[in-house]
């Protein structure tokens, strides 16, 4: 076994805001997974995953954007110093700042299982794409690479039911 230590969660803030990555991993153990993420200034799809979560919101405050099994969208407010449980397969898009860091507390995935990441047209709410990717290693940014692939393609962002299509971010997010 390794030897235990504890972590400085402001030393790891720290760290985020001047590496200008959007999160650091602080353990990847066989069953579980630590990281920090600092909030992005620009955040629109849902991630379903396929352990449950707990976030912790370590300072400022998140919108916990989620969907219901009924497909409503519903937001829970996180404050800081707050936790929240969110199960396994809930749709969910947490939005705060950049300014803002929370701890984020799950399963490690096995071998087979997904994450979804999940866009739907602003207009009339129909699932315009959906990023399906394995997230073996967090430190791989998997939320940026489904950014890259959704935004990186007006296919993806054109929406078959109505035919909005979703702008890309400002040149800021």
């Amino acid at each position: 076994m390794d030897e235990l230590k504890a972590v400085d969660l402001g030393q790891v803030m720290s760290s985020i805001r001047g590496s200008g990555r959007p999160n650091t991993v602080l353990w990847q153990a066989p069953d579980s997974v630590a990281f920090v993420a600092r909030g992005r200034e620009f955040r629109s799809e849902f991630h379903r995953d396929p352990s449950d979560e707990v976030m912790y919101m370590i300072k400022g405050e998140m919108s916990l954007h989620y969907r219901t099994p009924a497909g409503d969208e519903k937001v829970a407010v996180v404050r800081e110093g707050e936790i929240i449980y969110c199960p396994a397969g809930t749709p969910h898009s947490p939005r705060f700042s950049p300014e803002s860091f929370v701890l984020v507390l799950e399963r490690k995935r096995r071998p087979g299982e997904q994450d979804r990441f999940t866009w739907y047209c602003a207009n009339c709410g129909a699932e315009l794409h959906e990023s399906v990717k394995h997230v073996a290693d967090y430190r791989e940014d998997p939320v940026s690479r489904a950014y890259e692939e959704f935004y990186g393609s007006e296919a993806h962002r054109t929406c078959g039911r109505c035919g909005h299509v979703t702008p890309r971010p400002s040149a800021r997010g």
